[in-house]
């Protein structure tokens, strides 16, 4: 019987930078490139057909590079564990190589079985790190300087002549093809990033040597970010680019270009998006449950009806329709506005976060878990650790879009109005109303919630909860456990008169804290 080894593609769909496949090929024996598209996968709750048409996107983007070199990837409908057990009867594996995942609760358990089935059959199965997340961690002592170091090491060239193929033999491959990828995934979007090692790097570049030299300025502006960040994050959450890739490239860009500001703000999220996801790796429970606990007993009414309209952009506040209109339509926004849109949600409607956090990850093309659901509870207020941000959208979109080209863009229902009344549409009276061929109501839909009184309501529950024996008990355990700073945690909840005033005195003026500001988005 052969003996082969397998590289198992999952969230790393490059040919670059890609250690799992350098050591396959050391090894030296046969090796097949792998990638299941995974029928349960695909069907989870926080699953799209964008997300699948980007990975189809980047399998292209591979197989188009190994066609030069007369080497074939295999990509197969069909559950992983499966394929690696009709392989199994077919020929000797050794080894399966790929890079950990820090996933869904879905791929966690496909893991634990994949798992299972490798100590049962004997097959190896070395898994390499991905990201700056360091599995099997339970503080935060001395993460940053490891993970200053990883992104550090030298990136070493694939040795392709020595690469031996292995070929997946026909049978098994008609077999595994039985189910064809669902129409929409072979069809292009043209409004969406497309995914790919190729095109990581163009929109990479085209961001180090131009499109960074408005970076910070315009990151929390709906429309200019769109120029001005870097885009990369899908390239990022499917591994068309490693972190490390892009720490380096930036390094090398600071250099040259002598932009320290800008690149020095896009390099601290490249360490907030390791940190975030580290924090999902350590409490991966965070998916389903407040990770502060205290939280448990407030937002447990649930109003399908207002999520609906919520998810569908119909509320009557024209930059939270803007904004839902748009990722919906393109799969990206920056990092603010996706902030409101969960504010929105969970304070002025006070609805439980878990009953829009589906809806959004299929929204962002950029889906990742281990930042998805940390922010998303993090937004909403119930770790207890941050400050409680509640966006005034009107606010917001004066200060952001005060011209209105944003929302002209995606409500355009709005677009012939004059520009006070593209925030506000409400406040016309009804002889302007009438002058401008405007019905409210029926051209756009009146504001579902009264901001004032929502707001009012969603501080002072929020507020008050936040001084709760079982709250501040939880705050204690999540510093210790995703933070390095011993300290912070002593002042925060063992009474250190300053911190202790400011709980006293409420909430403070709504502030974005540039270390949180990350959805992989920016």
């Amino acid at each position: 019987m052969q003996t082969i080894n397998i590289v198992w593609f999952k969230r790393d769909l490059r040919l670059h930078d890609h250690p799992p496949l350098q050591a396959a090929i050391a090894e030296g024996l046969p090796t097949l490139l792998l990638y299941c598209y995974e029928p349960s996968w695909m069907a989870a709750p926080d699953s799209d057909v964008r997300h699948w048409r980007f990975v189809r996107q980047s399998i292209a983007d591979i197989k188009a590079q190994l066609t030069q070199r007369n080497l074939l990837f295999f990509d197969l409908v069909a559950e992983a564990g499966d394929v690696f057990d009709a392989l199994r009867q077919r020929v000797h594996i050794k080894t399966i190589f790929s890079h950990e995942e820090t996933g869904n609760a879905l791929t966690f358990a496909r893991d634990k079985s994949i798992a299972a089935f490798c100590s049962a059959h004997g097959i190896c199965w070395q898994e390499f790190p991905s990201h700056g997340v360091q599995r099997r961690l339970y503080h935060r002592k001395a993460w940053e300087a490891r993970f200053v170091a990883r992104m550090s090491e030298p990136i070493l060239p694939i040795n392709w002549e020595a690469f031996k193929p292995y070929v997946l033999p026909e049978k098994l491959h008609t077999r595994f093809q039985q189910t064809p990828l669902h129409p929409e995934i072979l069809r292009e979007e043209k409004l969406m990033q497309p995914g790919g090692e190729r095109a990581a790097w163009t929109y990479l570049n085209s961001f180090l040597e131009n499109r960074r030299k408005q970076y910070f300025k315009n990151i929390s502006k709906p429309e200019a970010a769109r120029f001005s960040c870097s885009r990369i994050s899908p390239y990022l959450t499917w591994g068309n680019l490693s972190v490390r890739q892009v720490y380096q490239a930036t390094q090398r860009a600071m250099a040259q270009t002598g932009d320290n500001y800008n690149l020095g703000q896009f390099t601290s999220r490249l360490f907030w998006q390791s940190h975030f996801i580290q924090k999902f790796e350590t409490e991966c429970r965070m998916e389903f449950e407040n990770l502060n606990r205290g939280f448990d007993s407030i937002r447990t009414e649930y109003n399908a009806a207002w999520v609906q309209t919520w998810a569908e952009g119909r509320t009557g506040f024209p930059l939270i329709d803007a904004c839902m209109r748009c990722v919906v339509a393109t799969g990206y926004l920056n990092f603010r506005m996706r902030a409101m849109l969960v504010s929105f949600l969970t304070h002025h409607l006070w609805q439980p976060w878990q009953a829009g956090v589906h809806h959004l990850a299929r929204q962002f093309l950029d889906y990742e878990p281990g930042i998805h659901y940390s922010q998303f509870q993090m937004q909403s207020g119930v770790m207890g650790v941050n400050t409680i941000r509640i966006y005034n959208p009107v606010k917001q979109g004066l200060e952001q879009d005060p011209e209105g080209i944003f929302i002209r863009k995606w409500v355009p229902e709005l677009a012939h109005l004059p520009t006070p009344f593209v925030h506000e549409p409400w406040k016309m009276t009804a002889l302007e109303a009438a002058f401008h061929q405007f019905q409210p109501g029926e051209t756009y839909p009146l504001p579902m919630v009264d901001l004032e009184k929502t707001h009012r309501a969603a501080r002072d529950m929020l507020w008050a909860h936040r001084r709760a024996p079982a709250v501040l008990a939880e705050n204690r355990r999540i510093l210790r456990v995703h933070t390095k700073r011993k300290e912070m945690e002593e002042r925060t909840v063992m009474g250190d008169p300053a911190t202790q005033r400011r709980l006293q005195q409420g909430p403070r003026n709504e502030i974005i804290d540039s270390r949180d500001a990350e959805f992989t988005s920016d």
